[in-house]
């Protein structure tokens, strides 16, 4: 029984620690291969057993500017503007389950041509909006990231949609169980 009890102790504090330093993260116990040339992604990451997977449905940006014509680029705004809305509800869901940024291990963007850019991908814009979440001294952890274009997405005038794959341990581990 008391080597139980140690057990669950152990495991409780250790999760404790892990909020207290990285706050809602686990992502100490996560191995991230950094891109190794100062870009903000991990070229790799491994999650060692123990780990529950998440997988967040696509978000796309909310309305920025009730005033633009619905259904257009100025209503949510240029790619920054985008990117942050869709960052930033991803860390509302994820804040729900007791998760941070830091916890995401893997991301993808399906992007739009700009038509205000040429019609071309605003890559710089969402690297503006990327960064304000990932590889900050407030949240460091980056995670595997693709980026593809889509001819278009389901909301006429959304620049970007993002999804994401976080991890956290078993509930049970949380718990104090094993």
């Amino acid at each position: 029984m008391f080597k139980v009890h140690r057990r669950a102790v152990v495991i409780a504090s250790s999760v404790l620690m892990n909020v207290a330093v990285f706050g809602a993260s686990y992502a100490a116990d996560v191995v991230r291969t950094p891109s190794g040339n100062g870009f903000p992604i991990s070229t790799a990451v491994t999650v060692p057993a123990g780990f529950d997977t998440v997988y967040v449905s696509g978000k796309l940006p909310e309305v920025a500017n009730k005033d633009a014509p619905k259904g257009s680029v100025e209503s949510y705004g240029n790619m920054e503007t985008q990117t942050t809305s869709v960052l930033t509800q991803i860390k509302g869901t994820l804040a729900g389950m007791g998760l941070g940024m830091g916890d995401i291990v893997k991301m993808t963007v399906f992007m739009a041509a700009d038509p205000t850019n040429d019609n071309k991908l605003n890559f710089t814009g969402l690297m503006a909006g990327y960064t304000k979440f990932f590889g900050t001294a407030d949240q460091p952890n980056t995670p595997a990231r693709s980026a593809v274009q889509v001819a278009a997405l389901v909301s006429p005038g959304a620049l970007l949609e993002i999804e994401v794959i976080a991890v956290k341990p078993h509930a049970e581990l949380k718990k104090g169980k094993h």
